[in-house]
């Protein structure tokens, strides 16, 4: 069966973060994906988010090299660039200078448009701005960044894809392609509809370490083990903390009600003292097979290792990589295991030639600078 997006084209402008994220993602469920490299180069095959892309470099700064570019703009459904707004317009390469059919992505940290469009800005630049990171971490220290996944990745990356194909969509109705402004200030407040909803029912205060999923909550937290290893709880649900008494042995015992926030703290301080007393794998096979929530935090090293994930193939090695598999998982299409990046550069005759350039017009342009 054919992979779910196998008939999209998409012509990806060379860049890091998001939007070469969003690229591979494609590229994964089946999309044809270029990308326009400044310079050809070698083989970078830690560079994961090249993986299943086809690359060509140009000029851009030369008439050939752009007028290269446009070809394949034309030959393409959709465009992602990542760059700051007005640089693709300098190079006349902008939304006004493409077909009306194009849908032309737009990956940045603040938008195109606002007072700050134009600055610059990093997953916790934009973490901070939008109110999410004031709520990570506890109250007597200052905010942990959870890596780059919230904004990056999740404001980012995610929005990106659901505009673009939401475009895709619409061009099937319409006939007509359109700009998709995704902007990780956007993204990430679009995902604490949760939050915002449980603030307005007074059930989540703004101080952070103090709630249901902030760590605040005895269950719903890591603790330390006897070998200096975690454990991760989740028991939410009473039926869930329940069986997160049984298994600390404090079944019957004489405890503050679940959610009395005013006896999280003596609820915390039992849970530590009895998880610190045996070994992070102690407990993970106390909790095995429950409905606990309880789950030993693995490293990365372990859990390439752990029997669930390696029997879903969650994680593949193309190229000797370590990485993840595509996902999600479809029932009626055929996903391909990833291949190892190629080259920068290393598909520009194969490109060309699929866009009707003959040899010695490449040799040419070769010649001339536009391909570098």
């Amino acid at each position: 069966m054919p992979a779910p997006l196998d008939s999209l084209k998409v012509v990806e402008f060379a860049g890091l973060g998001p939007a070469p994220l969003a690229g591979q993602l494609l590229a994964d469920l089946g999309a044809q994906v270029t990308v326009i490299d400044r310079a050809s180069g070698k083989v970078d095959a830690t560079d994961v988010n090249r993986r299943g892309k086809r690359s060509l470099a140009l000029n851009l700064k030369s008439e050939d090299g752009r007028a290269l570019a446009h070809a394949l703009i034309a030959w393409s459904d959709i465009l992602i660039e990542g760059f700051r707004p007005g640089v693709m317009e300098r190079l006349g390469l902008g939304p006004a200078d493409c077909p009306d059919t194009l849908i032309y992505g737009r990956m940045t940290g603040w938008g195109q448009t606002g007072p700050l469009a134009k600055a610059a800005g990093h997953d916790i630049t934009y973490l901070a701005t939008s109110g999410a990171l004031s709520l990570m971490g506890s109250a007597d220290a200052p905010p942990k960044p959870p890596l780059n996944l919230v904004a990056d990745y999740g404001g980012g990356s995610m929005f990106l894809l659901y505009g673009l194909l939401a475009a895709v969509i619409s061009r099937g109705v319409t006939g007509k392609g359109q700009v998709v402004d995704a902007a990780m200030i956007d993204g990430v407040p679009a995902m604490m509809g949760l939050i915002h909803g449980m603030m307005a029912q007074g059930v989540w205060t703004d101080q952070p370490g103090t709630n249901w999923l902030d760590g605040g909550a005895p269950f719903y937290r890591c603790y330390r083990c006897a070998d200096g290893r975690d454990v991760a709880v989740g028991a939410l649900e009473p039926q869930f903390y329940a069986l997160l008494l049984d298994g600390l042995g404090l079944g019957d015992a004489d405890l503050p009600d679940q959610n009395d926030r005013a006896g999280w703290p003596d609820l915390t301080a039992r849970f530590a003292a009895i998880f610190v007393s045996a070994p992070r794998d102690h407990w993970a096979a106390v909790f095995a097979g429950t409905d606990a929530c309880v789950a030993p935090v693995l490293t990365l090293e372990e859990a390439a290792r752990d029997p669930h994930l390696a029997q879903r193939g969650v994680y593949v090695a193309p190229g000797g990589i370590r990485q993840a598999a595509p996902a999600p998982r479809f029932s009626a299409s055929d996903v391909p295991q990833p291949t190892a990046p190629t080259a920068p550069g290393a598909d520009t005759e194969t490109v060309l030639a699929e866009l009707g350039y003959d040899d010695q017009t490449i040799r040419t342009l070769r010649a001339s600078g536009a391909l570098t």
